[in-house]
């Protein structure tokens, strides 16, 4: 008798049944459907592709982009007593050639390759006397010119359907908006087969933006909290990622740097270490990220504003992969929002091109500065809409107050027009508040109606103001003019009185106040036997570190809280804890029990 779905996914990954949406994909996997899969971070796309390489009779490729990233699946599938296989840069010869020994007699279903080593004629020709049923590309994304992540060398994975024609193609992301989808389907299945859209939210994220204010003191508050946690920091530059990692190391935090300019050895070491560990901080750019499936990271902390919603979407959902609650805060200000648009306009691209990223960042500026909830927001720029709000951002937990702003809006807007639309944010406000600098005084700008009619509100209110007003559309910021404020169709309006601006209440020094943890993570923590957790983490650590493998790898932190809730005494019982299966049952099961009754001794 053929086993089904359901029974591979519990007698070698110990899961009672699929998450929502996963065995419709498993299915048409199986049934030989070309598939793109749309599924958030987090929800289980690996067991998708897993399953059916595990039930079919012709062998699987993987594609994915990271050599880190292959060994963690490896190493996941073996701890569930499944040989799978990689090819890659990273391992020796000898290790490279046991591997395709291994794949090449059925001793292993699943092989994992790079795109890069995938394309070669060489590899490309080995593969065909293998006849491979399922090719799987991860982080699908970076085939697509629009995709948050585009690696040109991803675009050569087109050739797959001429080279196999009788393989089943799946691609898997969890970042495409309607127009990366389309680009992905043609480029990899030449418009053929499904698109399954499992959908964007991630309930267990807790979505939170403060203005920027001072940012030392801010993403220390956010951290105080957080000391027994992993995370990332992400910053915009490599000089600003250093200086994170060297604020935090000297506050007592384990933190590590990933950025371009460090060698490819120290940012392999880096990442090694921030996977296998726990309570370990990832200061870095955007260059780490791809692929990363660390289960544990508790919190994303943006410190500067990411280029597009698609590209914020990507890296706050890094964050809670095991279910759990997890945090994602974000610092913005114009400054970043300007540096922005000058990569934009600096980066080569065609101008359609541009024009489409500049929308893009519209959307994330228009996010930060949002009035109802932020996951109605961000679901509905990705073709959700209907959402109720989420009660755990930080829009739900502490609604702003809305006031008729537009008499301030008019003075601002005055003051931009009267001085010729070509000076930034910080003149413009010098001259509202009247300020005596040599710029004023040399333009004559001490003259004009609008010099000091704002003088009676402070800085922050002007800096709060122009960052609505941006995000509003009623202003744009012209790159062109080092900065200069401009005024739209829509702020023109509101300065004639035809339109009203309605401004978010700011609050002087509330960008500095001391974020709040969302009210699942409290209450996800409260209701776990502290001591408990702690004591299976400290086993699961040692055991990882003996086996050499990141700790999830052992088990999950989902799995261990699970272990705490059920209170296991034997093995019958343990083998009902959410993600201990037959082998790891087998292998750890004991060891487990043996720390849940020591520790009920003590107690």
């Amino acid at each position: 008798m053929t086993p089904s779905p359901q029974s591979i996914l519990h007698s070698v990954f110990g899961f009672p049944e699929f998450r929502p949406g996963q065995l419709p994909i498993v299915e048409r996997l199986l049934a030989g459907t070309h598939t793109l899969c749309v599924m958030p971070t987090g929800a289980g796309k690996s067991l998708c592709y897993q399953v059916p390489a595990l039930m079919l009779e012709r062998p699987s490729i993987i594609v994915s982009p990271l050599v880190a990233l292959m060994d963690d699946q490896i190493a996941g599938l073996a701890a569930n007593g499944v040989t799978a296989a990689a090819i890659h840069s990273g391992r020796s010869r000898e290790d490279n050639v046991a591997a395709w020994r291994a794949f090449q007699s059925g001793e292993a279903k699943l092989l994992y390759l790079s795109p890069e080593r995938l394309m070669t004629g060489r590899m490309l020709e080995a593969l065909k006397p293998v006849d491979p049923g399922l090719f799987v590309v991860d982080e699908a994304h970076c085939i697509s010119k629009w995709g948050a992540s585009f690696r040109p060398e991803y675009e050569q994975l087109s050739q797959l359907k001429h080279h196999f024609p009788n393989a089943t193609l799946a691609a898997f992301t969890a970042t495409a908006d309607s127009a990366t989808r389309t680009d992905i389907a043609e480029k990899l299945f030449g418009g053929e087969g499904d698109t399954v859209v499992r959908g964007f939210d991630r309930p267990n994220l807790n979505l939170a933006v403060l203005p920027k204010t001072q940012w030392k003191p801010q993403v220390l508050g956010f951290l105080a909290e957080r000391r027994t946690q992993s995370g990332i920091v992400y910053c915009l530059s490599r000089k600003l990622t250093e200086e994170v990692a060297a604020l935090l190391k000297s506050e007592g935090y384990r933190a590590l740097s990933y950025h371009a300019g460090m060698s490819p050895e120290q940012r392999r070491e880096n990442q090694e270490i921030f996977m296998a560990e726990e309570a370990v901080i990832m200061v870095a750019t955007i260059a780490f990220g791809m692929g990363i499936d660390k289960p544990d990271i508790r919190y994303v902390f943006h410190l500067n504003m990411p280029g597009s919603m698609e590209a914020y979407y990507q890296e706050i959902g890094r964050a809670g992969r095991d279910g759990a609650p997890a945090d994602a805060m974000m610092l913005y200000g114009l400054g970043d929002a300007s540096l922005r648009r000058r990569f934009i306009d600096g980066d080569g691209e065609d101008d359609a091109h541009k024009r489409r990223e500049h929308q893009r960042l519209d959307a994330l500026l228009s996010y930060c500065e949002a009035t109802q909830c932020r996951r109605i927001t961000l679901l509905s720029y990705f073709g959700e809409p209907g959402s109720k709000p989420c009660g755990n951002c930080d829009i739900c937990l502490d609604p702003p107050v809305l006031l008729d702003g537009t008499r301030e809006a008019q003075m601002l807007f005055s003051a931009i027009l009267r001085t010729g639309q070509v000076f930034g944010a910080g003149h413009i406000i010098d001259v509202l508040r009247g300020g005596d600098t040599d710029r004023i005084r040399a333009r004559g700008h001490d003259a004009l109606p609008t010099y000091g009619v704002g003088k009676d509100r402070p800085k922050s209110f002007w800096q709060g103001l122009i960052r609505q007003a941006v995000a509003g559309g009623y202003l744009v910021v012209d790159i062109d003019q080092y900065g200069g404020l401009k005024l739209t169709p829509r702020g023109e309006a509101v300065l004639k009185g035809r339109e009203t601006f309605e401004l978010r209440e700011i609050v002087p020094g509330k960008g500095e106040k001391k974020p709040r943890r969302s009210a699942a993570s409290q209450a996800a923590e409260a209701d776990v036997d502290a001591g408990l957790l702690g004591a299976l983490k400290s086993l699961r650590r040692e055991l990882a570190a003996e086996r050499n493998v990141p700790a999830y790898v052992i088990f999950s932190d989902a799995t261990l809280i699970d272990m705490c809730h059920l209170r296991p005494g034997n093995l019958e019982q343990m083998a009902a804890v959410n993600g201990v299966g037959p082998k790891k049952l087998a292998d750890l099961g004991e060891v487990f029990l043996a720390a849940i009754r020591e520790y009920a001794d003590t107690l």
